[in-house]
C-alpha cells in the first residue's frame, strides 16, 4: 500500500512542481530583493531634508484665526496651526468637503495650490541637488500612487527617478517613490500574484498556488522514507528470511 501512495505522490508531485516553477521562482527571487534592500532607501527616506520645527506665535495664531471668523469662514471638524515655507497657515478640515488651507497673515485660502507652489514644497523636502524635471497634476489614484488626491507629481531629474507627491489641498509630502520602489513594487506583485494593483492577497490565483505548493510539500514529505532506502530496508530481512526456508 505504502508503494501505491507512494507512486501516487511521486506522480502528482512532478506536475505540480512542473506547474509551480515560475510562483516559486517569483516568490524566492523577490524575497531575495526584499531582503537585500534597505527600506528607508526604498521609502526614499534617505533623501528627507530634516528642517527645525518653525513655532507659530500665539498672537499671530490669535490674529489669523480672528481674521477669519471675520471672513466667515465658517465652521471646522478640526484646526491644524502649522507653517508653509515659512508661513504660518491653517488647515481647516470638514467632516463633508475638501479641506482648506489658509494663510493666517492675510486670511486667503490657498489651496488647491498651484504647481509653482507644490514644487517648491517638494524641493525644500529633497535633501540633494537635483533639479525639477516636471511637475504634473494627479487627479487619479495608480498603482504608484493611492494618497489624498488632487496631487501634485514633482519629477526630479537624475538616476534614482525621484518623484515626490504633494497633496493639493494640504501641501503636505504624501508620497516619494524612486526606480528602487517602482522596482520593489513590481517584485511584490509578483511576490503576491498581483500584477494589476500589487495589494490584493486573498486574489484565486495566490491561494491557487500556495494551496498546490503545500499538496508538493506533502507529497515530499510522503517520498522521503522510499528516496532514503527506509522501506527497502524494511523489505530486505524478510525477503531473507523467506529465501531460507
Amino acid at each position: 500500500p505504502f508503494r501505491s501512495i507512494a507512486r501516487t505522490a511521486s506522480t502528482v508531485r512532478k506536475g505540480l512542481a512542473l506547474l509551480l516553477t515560475l510562483p516559486i521562482l517569483f516568490w524566492f527571487s523577490s524575497g531575495l530583493f526584499f531582503a537585500l534592500s534597505p527600506i528607508e532607501e526604498v521609502r526614499s527616506e534617505n533623501f528627507i531634508a530634516h528642517h527645525p520645527a518653525q513655532p507659530i506665535a500665539l498672537t499671530i495664531a490669535a490674529q489669523g484665526l480672528d481674521r477669519l471668523s471675520k471672513q466667515r469662514v465658517g465652521t471646522a471638524d478640526r484646526i491644524d496651526l502649522r507653517t508653509l515655507l515659512g508661513q504660518p497657515v491653517a488647515l481647516i478640515t470638514r467632516e463633508k468637503g475638501r479641506p482648506v488651507l489658509y494663510d493666517l497673515a492675510t486670511g486667503k485660502p490657498l489651496s488647491p495650490l498651484p504647481a509653482a507652489t507644490a514644487a517648491a514644497i517638494a524641493r525644500r523636502d529633497y535633501r540633494g541637488t537635483a533639479t525639477i524635471e516636471r511637475v504634473v497634476a494627479i487627479t487619479a489614484p495608480s498603482p504608484e500612487y493611492r494618497g489624498i488626491l488632487p496631487a501634485w507629481e514633482v519629477r526630479l531629474a537624475g538616476d534614482t527617478g525621484l518623484s515626490i507627491y504633494v497633496a493639493a489641498d494640504t501641501g503636505m509630502v504624501t508620497a516619494r517613490r524612486s526606480h528602487l520602489w517602482r522596482v520593489y513594487d513590481f517584485l511584490w506583485g509578483l511576490h503576491i500574484l498581483d500584477i494589476r494593483e500589487h495589494e490584493n492577497f486573498n486574489s484565486w490565483l495566490l491561494v491557487l498556488a500556495v494551496g498546490s505548493s503545500m499538496i508538493l510539500l506533502i507529497t515530499g514529505l510522503i517520498l522521503i522514507p522510499e528516496r532514503l532506502g527506509w522501506m527497502a530496508r524494511r523489505q530486505r530481512p524478510r525477503k531473507q528470511q523467506s529465501s531460507g526456508h
